[in-house]
């Protein structure tokens, strides 16, 4: 999972109620070791801060699996249908459920 961490996502001043730091380590501690978790600069969706990226694994991605973009990643219960989905095999393994689909947004440039 790729987590921006740049000019908008995770910027307090725009997110003044959200605690940026430890929605980043409630993502660590919540996913298995076997996630690994990295943050990135800029991803130039920032009307949809804080984007997040799920990859698919290496073997989903042999099957054609894409990754998966999510903006306005803000509140609890959106993190937690993601780390569900994500633990459950995420992009190519297991379906997006309706109300975490509600989170995805297009990648950048397509």
């Amino acid at each position: 999972m790729t987590v921006c961490r740049d000019c908008c996502c995770g910027n307090a001043l725009k997110y003044p109620s959200v605690d940026h730091d430890a929605q980043l380590d409630r993502l660590r501690d919540a996913l298995s070791p076997a996630h690994r978790i990295r943050t990135s600069q800029c991803l130039d969706v920032c009307a949809e801060a804080n984007v997040m990226v799920v990859h698919p694994t290496p073997a989903a991605r042999r099957r054609g699996a894409h990754p998966v973009w999510f903006g306005l990643v803000l509140s609890d219960a959106v993190e937690a249908d993601m780390v569900a989905w994500v633990e459950a095999g995420g992009p190519g393994v297991a379906e997006i459920p309706a109300v975490l689909d509600l989170s995805v947004i297009p990648a950048p440039g397509r």
